[in-house]
């Protein structure tokens, strides 16, 4: 069962792939939707970011986790080195979670 679930996804996902390819002369978007278009990739990948950033399983994480991604955000808006960003961004973390803040 297991590995056909895994072929039938596969498939799936080539054939979503191949369609892009085969259809891209033939279909035409309008101006409104290909402006849009390169956004939709940032708003899903900060969505992705928020729900992991604030939640644990189907529960809210807590304090210190948001606290912490907030920090790294704030740095890596400042253009601090990655290093320091993820550095710092833990240290929060770990210190509110020191401190008693779930």
């Amino acid at each position: 069962m297991l590995i056909a679930a895994v072929i039938a996804l596969g498939v799936g996902t080539y054939a979503m792939r191949l369609s892009g390819v085969l259809l891209r002369d033939r279909l035409e978007l309008s101006p409104a939707v290909q402006r849009l278009l390169p956004m939709a990739a940032a708003a899903l990948l900060a969505a992705l970011a928020g729900t992991a950033a604030l939640m644990a399983g189907t529960e809210f994480a807590g304090v210190a986790r948001p606290a912490g991604v907030a920090v790294g955000a704030l740095l890596a808006w400042r253009k601090v080195p990655f290093v320091l960003v993820v550095v710092a961004a833990a240290t929060v973390a770990a210190l509110l979670r020191l401190a008693g803040l779930p």
